[in-house]
């Protein structure tokens, strides 16, 4: 991917063009046959050559903007990441769901949301169901591989049922919150504790960042190196509430905007717990074989309605750079996130073109780790390690961006559909090649392209399994007991 220079004098990937149109069977069927191939022939010259894999630490970012790091030109300071982007391979067209329980449960699985249900919003405080325990998922596949496992930070793949848990789920040891939305330094939600080691509930004392990280520090230096280590580290930075210590506030004297000012503190403590990691990952001899993925869940939030159940006001802090809209929304804004893989001499330093989804990442670490898939399902997810160790072009030419009831958007080579098939419907149609930003719509100049992508949407809307949320929601709605004035206030008020 080349990059284009922005008004505002940054860098923006251009998207490709030229890429060839594809059936209802390329949306649809998936990586999972390359992938099981691929997985297998690893594994197999890995264990005959007596090889070890590497050591895997997977760090993600909660609502973090595109722009919002220093190597796409931000004034935030992150230069641990920076670090990880320029020696590494910068993911340029990485795409994550829109909201923070889709992705975490694309990741986990290596397959789209609408194949379980978790397409639309995210798990609610108030909400009783989670991933489905029948999803096999990523820390599963590399336990079963022989790493250790274990997983710092915000889980938000289910908490009502300790059958959702991290350590139900795969991982060897867990410490942090299960909930979307915590108060960074009490750890609460609604008032309500949300602070675990393994499955007990605890009570601790700082910001939640430095905790996460000093965590993470602690599993790698307790690792005994007999086993690899897959080590999940999930910030709940810079999601709201708009929280951060005085020291890292002072960082940012310039900026005046109070929630701006404190959403760039935010980020750049996370970027010191990260610093703090690659150094005991170095102390301990372990960075040289270690790989780091790092990616934020979704496009930062610019609409108060996607902010979370924390009250915010004014201009939302968060920079997604040249793209359109945020957090919440199917529009680049909304999924185009910052990404990077890092493995010292063996992922050379440069950009990987082509476009990347969350779900690519189950087997492409499965491939990196030996680990055999044959007990997932059938697979969205297409092995993108090729690509990554050669610093080239990825594969996919199709993506699901989301298909829910009520709209549905995909992309086709550099065409993109969104559809909201509500009253009253809106259709856009966006050749990203030359409209990255989504500002011109050739839906009426394109109704051959349209009317063929809209059938694409329906009939993975025919595979899709009806979202969780909705009968929850109506559950929560109309099983919420009556909220009346007291008697005496009506007597009063007609007095």
């Amino acid at each position: 991917m080349t990059m284009t220079q922005n008004a505002d004098g940054t860098r923006a990937p251009e998207h490709r063009a030229g890429q060839a149109r594809v059936s209802r069977r390329g949306f649809l069927a998936g990586g999972a046959a390359m992938t099981a191939a691929a997985t297998l022939g690893v594994s197999q010259r890995a264990i005959a050559a007596g090889e070890t894999p590497p050591n895997i630490i997977y760090i993600i970012s909660d609502d973090q903007g595109w722009k919002d790091v220093g190597y796409h030109g931000s004034d935030i300071l992150t230069p641990n990441i920076d670090a990880l982007a320029t020696g590494g391979a910068r993911l340029t067209e990485f795409y994550a769901q829109p909201m923070c329980t889709p992705t975490r449960a694309a990741l986990m699985t290596g397959r789209y949301p609408l194949r379980y249900g978790l397409q639309l919003g995210v798990i609610p405080s108030g909400g009783s169901y989670g991933l489905p325990t029948e999803e096999y998922i990523l820390p599963q596949a590399l336990k079963e591989a022989g790493y250790r496992t274990a997983m710092v930070g915000k889980w938000h793949l289910g908490h009502a049922d300790i059958k959702y848990w991290p350590r139900s789920r795969g991982f060897d040891s867990f410490y942090g919150a299960l909930v979307g939305e915590i108060d960074h330094f009490e750890h609460e939600s609604h008032g309500i504790k949300d602070w675990y080691r393994n499955e007990e509930l605890i009570d601790e004392d700082g910001f939640a960042t430095t905790l996460f990280g000093q965590e993470a520090a602690r599993v790698v230096e307790a690792h005994d190196g007999d086993a690899p280590l897959f080590l999940y580290l999930a910030f709940t930075a810079p999601h709201t509430p708009f929280q951060a210590p005085e020291e890292y506030l002072n960082r940012y004297p310039n900026i005046a905007d109070e929630q701006r000012r404190t959403y760039a503190a935010m980020i750049s403590a996370m970027d010191d717990e990260i610093g703090r990691l690659l150094a005991v990952l170095k102390a301990k001899g372990m960075r040289e074989n270690t790989l780091i993925v790092f990616q934020s869940d979704n496009g930062g939030v610019t609409t108060a309605a996607f902010a979370g159940e924390s009250e915010v006001v004014g201009k939302l802090p968060a920079d997604n750079g040249p793209y359109r809209d945020g957090k919440g929304t199917t529009y680049e804004g909304g999924t185009l996130v910052a990404a990077l893989m890092n493995w010292p001499g063996v992922i050379p330093a440069g950009e990987v073109t082509g476009m990347m989804h969350v779900v690519d990442m189950l087997p492409t670490l499965s491939t990196v780790a030996g680990a055999s898939l044959e007990k997932s399902a059938r697979l969205d997810g297409m092995d993108m390690w090729a690509a990554i160790k050669e610093s080239g072009e990825t594969p996919r030419s199709t993506l699901v961006y989301n298909v829910d009831p009520g709209s549905g958007t995909i992309r086709d080579g550099n065409m993109k559909l969104v559809w909201a098939a509500g009253l009253p419907p809106r259709v856009e149609l966006f050749d990203l090649s030359t409209d990255p930003g989504e500002t011109t719509n050739l839906a009426e100049q394109m109704p051959g392209v349209v009317a063929r992508m809209q059938g694409e949407v329906l009939q993975i809307a025919r595979e899709m399994v009806p979202p969780m949320l909705i009968p929850e929601a109506i559950k929560l709605t109309f099983g919420t007991p009556p909220n009346a004035a007291e008697p005496q206030q009506i007597i009063v008020k007609w007095d």
